[in-house]
């Protein structure tokens, strides 16, 4: 039975730390990458779609992204799109291309990013903890209702908190690495 707890409180860590991995792809190191306009949503014809799925969207160079529509009534779309996204990109479209020039980040915004980061990452933890304690709620529940002897609720709950110290410290991890990425110029 604390198999099952065990096993579904990995699962809930592991899930926490691919949000994190996710949400932080997002954030401008500045480099090019096409995960930074992954959420934009384009009007395609009165649905809001992702772009990816309106258009090409490629890395030129390590400071352009290159924008292919495959229909080229969508350009100006695409062009409103990534400018009310609030990215602090400034999209030039020649007519049937775009091209998205990353600026350099400056010393305060990339701090600004660190900063984001980490609070990105001490909300994962914070899931992490929380899933933490559901497991514990769980074996506790398990022991009262004599399914769990103390003994097994005990080394369970021993395995829960390594399980937790664990995805916290890929956490940190991550983090280190993004901080790093963002801070190199």
């Amino acid at each position: 039975m604390n198999n099952a707890v065990l096993k579904d409180a990995k699962d809930r860590m592991d899930k926490t730390i691919e949000a994190f991995r996710h949400e932080i792809t997002r954030i401008r190191t500045g480099k090019a990458t096409t995960a930074l306009l992954d959420g934009i949503r384009v009007d395609y014809y009165g649905s809001a779609s992702p772009l990816n799925q309106v258009a090409n969207v490629s890395v030129l160079d390590s400071h352009t992204l290159s924008i292919t529509p495959w229909d080229k009534n969508m350009v100006v779309e695409i062009d409103k799109a990534i400018l009310s996204a609030d990215l602090g990109l400034n999209p030039i479209s020649d007519g049937t291309n775009i091209k998205v020039p990353i600026p350099p980040l400056t010393e305060e915004r990339r701090r600004d990013m660190v900063k984001l980061v980490k609070k990105i990452g001490e909300e994962s933890k914070i899931a992490i903890r929380n899933v933490r304690r559901d497991a514990n709620d769980s074996l506790k529940k398990l022991e009262k209702n004599k399914e769990l002897s103390e003994d097994l609720k005990h080394d369970a709950e021993g395995e829960v908190q390594n399980l937790t110290d664990k995805h916290i410290e890929k956490i940190d991890d991550l983090i280190k690495h993004k901080e790093a990425e963002i801070m190199e110029v």
